[in-house]
């Protein structure tokens, strides 16, 4: 049997639909939640990201501003908005839009972030919440992957979990959520040895490698749980043959690239038991745990 689908869209607008009531409760209040992302150069995916978050925003009633800074901005200009943001208490939330232009000092600008809006989850006293299991805000991506598991009744408590990746973005914060629900947790990525060897253990795998279609069906467990956090823009033909589906590679021909995941879906989706689609399936969750840390951040 084919893999269940595990609807990641579905889930976020369930997600966004608990929201609301919050979001209306607290503009009565006079404090309606508000969003401040910060936008530094002109890369076309973060503009595309910052797009699908305000619009989110937007639908859920929450005050949003961007702020839009030229590809050749200082890292002391970049600090200058972001701790504008901190002073402003009608922003609750502030989003720094990952990656920065390589002359900026990522880790410094996130370190300026005050921790109570770091709905992103990336300060580092946040991080050290989240290591001691009192989290205060957890980085989306994880948290909604730990949202659609628990919706979908799937249980984590004493099963293997192999998550592939290792960023602090997703794989570190999701290794540490999924020991924190039990689970027996394993951190693989591309430079481990026999790697399919590893991937094959778990009943949780999450691949957050950054490679497209890396994931294939020898590297998993029959009846196995997969999450496809990958999101890579394809433009070679023989690639995008290998991994899509006929009716995106009719897509593919007319665009000339599409969004595939860390798995290759043809192969994998014989042999696992249920299965993230991409896309639709872990994007909208970010952008869902995004709005609810913001809402969180103002209700505190």
């Amino acid at each position: 049997m084919p893999a269940r689908i595990l609807d990641g869209a579905a889930t976020a607008r369930a997600i966004r639909a608990e929201l609301a009531p919050r979001v209306a409760a607290l503009a009565a209040r006079g404090a309606r939640p508000g969003l401040g992302v910060l936008l530094v150069g002109d890369d076309p995916a973060s503009a595309v990201y910052v797009r699908s978050k305000t619009r989110a925003a937007d639908e859920l009633g929450l005050h949003h501003e961007t702020v839009r800074l030229p590809a050749t901005a200082t890292t002391a200009e970049v600090a200058t908005a972001v701790e504008a943001y901190n002073a402003r208490p009608e922003i609750h939330g502030i989003l720094v839009q990952l990656p920065l232009p390589p002359q900026v000092d990522a880790a410094r600008v996130l370190r300026l972030v005050d921790p109570a809006k770091d709905v992103d989850g990336f300060h580092p006293e946040n991080v050290g919440l989240l290591v001691q299991k009192r989290p205060r805000f957890v980085p989306c991506t994880p948290a909604g992957i730990m949202e659609l598991l628990a919706r979908e009744g799937i249980v984590l408590a004493g099963r293997r979990a192999v998550v592939l990746g290792r960023s602090d973005i997703v794989g570190k914060p999701m290794a540490l959520l999924l020991m924190h629900a039990d689970a027996t947790v394993t951190i693989a990525h591309t430079k481990t040895r026999d790697l399919a060897a590893v991937t094959r253990e778990a009943d949780l795998l999450v691949a957050a490698a950054g490679r497209a279609g890396l994931v294939r069906g020898e590297h998993v467990k029959p009846g196995a749980v997969v999450v496809d956090v990958g999101m890579n823009r394809v433009q070679d033909p023989a690639l995008a043959r290998e991994l899509l589906d006929p009716e995106r590679l009719a897509e593919f021909e007319k665009k000339g690239y599409a969004l595939v995941g860390d798995v290759n879906a043809r192969e994998v989706r014989e042999r696992a038991g249920a299965i993230t689609p991409v896309p639709g399936g872990v994007g909208p969750l970010t952008i869902a745990l995004l709005m609810k840390n913001t809402v969180t951040a103002a209700a505190r």
